[in-house]
């Protein structure tokens, strides 16, 4: 089968080294345009284009996807599929039904919960325990196409997104794989999404990074490990903003006001609007790297009854 790969960031690598390795052959890749990055603004390719380059495959990067550039480009492949795996682009009805197969999406979320642009993320904080992959046949809507197969994981307490994102993309591209054997063999059998239970995972932005001590310790430790390790969680400590990476909720008693800390012997303990308490076990001052608590606390001072946000 001849297949055309959209994708664009790293978890969208495995599914693309997958379709390298298996039978089918990939005749295009497209991606994001590169972006500067780091300090100096230097153009920085996407990591499917570095991936793609490495195995002689034609990468293309297209600013739009609707002025008949990219249509173009896709008839003269003559490719029979394609799959799109966090590519950043909307996809128009021209270019879904282009192909004989049309177009399947690996998406981060067992749908129809978490549609969108952030649904690892979102799980997490959220406070979900189980989450997973699907594969999609697109439509014109933002993750509504008919569900193909599912495969899923457990969010264990100490996950954060940077490890459930790495879990997925692999998960990802062991059901991409699966859903094109099923293919070949006529075997799917998609189902419609229903719209009743769906859900969105919005972009995430850095004005969700400040931490509401208000809330219950385990929403608090689910926003942190969701926003772990970008755009991380922030509070203010004496007037200074500082990153926060890493917690866990604790079962010990502790007696204060949410955003109080009630523990500065080598290591932050925080009430929250539950009575329970957090830890923090890794911070981060502006401009320094992150560390673990107990090496934070040996150089900066953070006073018993202090108020987290102030």
């Amino acid at each position: 089968m001849r297949i055309i790969f959209m994708g664009t960031p790293e978890f969208s690598v495995p599914c693309l080294e997958a379709l390298i390795n298996s039978e089918d052959e990939v005749v295009g890749v497209f991606t994001q345009p590169d972006k500067p990055k780091g300090r100096g603004y230097e153009l920085t390719p996407p990591p499917v284009k570095v991936c793609a380059l490495e195995n002689d495959i034609p990468v293309y990067q297209p600013t739009s996807m609707r002025d008949g550039t990219a249509l173009e480009i896709i008839n003269s492949l003559n490719a029979d599929l394609i799959i799109v795996v966090a590519f950043g682009k909307i996809l128009p009805k021209e270019i879904l039904e282009s192909v004989k197969y049309g177009c399947i999406n690996i998406h981060a979320s067992l749908l129809p919960k978490l549609r969108g642009a952030a649904p690892i993320q979102w799980s997490i904080i959220n406070g979900e325990k189980e989450t997973g992959v699907t594969s999609m046949q697109m439509d014109v809507g933002l993750d509504t196409g008919d569900m193909l197969l599912k495969k899923s994981v457990k969010i264990t307490d100490d996950m954060n997104a940077g490890i459930l994102h790495d879990k997925l993309s692999v998960l990802g591209a062991e059901t991409l794989l699966e859903t094109i054997a099923e293919l070949k063999k006529g075997n799917l059998n998609p189902q419609k999404q229903d719209d009743a239970i769906s859900n969105y995972a919005p972009m995430l932005s850095k004005e969700l990074c400040p931490i509401d001590f208000s809330k219950s310790a385990e929403e608090v430790h689910n926003h942190i490990r969701g926003l772990s390790p970008w755009p991380v969680a922030t509070t203010v400590i004496s007037g200074k903003k500082f990153k926060i990476h890493s917690s866990q909720v604790l079962t010990e008693n502790f007696v204060g006001s949410f955003g109080e800390i009630v523990d500065n012997n080598n290591r932050l303990v925080c009430m929250c609007g539950d009575g329970k308490a957090i830890e923090i076990l890794e911070i981060q001052a502006e401009g320094k790297r992150k560390t673990d608590t107990a090496s934070f606390l040996r150089g900066h001072k953070v006073e018993k009854g202090t108020i987290l946000g102030e």
